[in-house]
């Protein structure tokens, strides 16, 4: 009913399926065996009392993106206390541990974003071509009369080419247009996360070296 390009359309929407379910399992993860919120709480308290182990094990336990970016830091922190006298070039090592952790686990979030909205583009084009080609057969069909009669059902298959192909495209740029821009937002969510976590922890930091002054 829908000709050849329905095959296309569909394995399209299956691809969209499968990001969708990669992306839900990945953001799942990167937020962690527990509330990120409690977790950072814990973690400040932790870093108050000079209890850096117990920081780094609550991030190990916790897991996730923010944990991960955290316990980067945090070990950056502790090993440039026993090899650097300054304190300025211990906060800049910490935050340059900081930065390198949050540049690798940035990519993650944003994996088959880019895939999601490029498939919710072909598939408008996909549908677009196969409504295209269902109206040529059904004009078509308009000019092959027997005795003076059109063909209905050739007039009939070709109508319905047309409407099955919008349809199927319709459906898969709605379905990739939605997810695209629902993960997005999450992404931007877990990044202002991830932001305000690493500022508050350095400038506890800073606040415990000016201390140590």
């Amino acid at each position: 009913m829908g000709g050849p390009l329905v095959a296309l359309l569909i394995a399209l929407i299956v691809m969209l399926v499968t990001f969708i379910i990669e992306r839900i399992l990945t953001l799942n993860k990167a937020k962690g065996n527990a509330s990120v919120q409690a977790f950072f709480k814990s973690i400040i308290d932790m870093l108050q009392q000079g209890n850096f182990d117990g920081a780094l094990a609550a991030c190990d336990k916790q897991r996730g993106t923010v944990a991960n970016v955290l316990r980067a830091g945090i070990e950056r922190y502790k090993q440039v206390l026993v090899t650097e006298s300054s304190a300025d070039k211990r906060l800049t090592e910490t935050q340059r541990a900081i930065e390198e952790a949050n540049a690798l686990e940035v990519p993650l979030l944003e994996r088959n974003l880019i895939a999601l909205s490029t498939i919710a583009s072909i598939a408008t084009m996909v549908g677009l071509l196969g409504t295209t080609i269902g109206m040529i057969r059904a004009f078509s069909a308009t000019g092959e009369r027997v005795g003076g009669v059109i063909d209905a059902q050739k007039l009939a298959i070709g109508i319905s080419e047309a409407l099955v192909n919008t349809a199927g495209g319709l459906l898969a740029a709605i379905l990739g247009i939605v997810a695209y821009n629902f993960f997005v937002n999450k992404v931007d969510a877990f990044n202002y996360t991830m932001d305000e976590a690493t500022y508050e922890m350095l400038q506890l930091l800073k606040g415990r070296e000016a201390e140590k002054k």
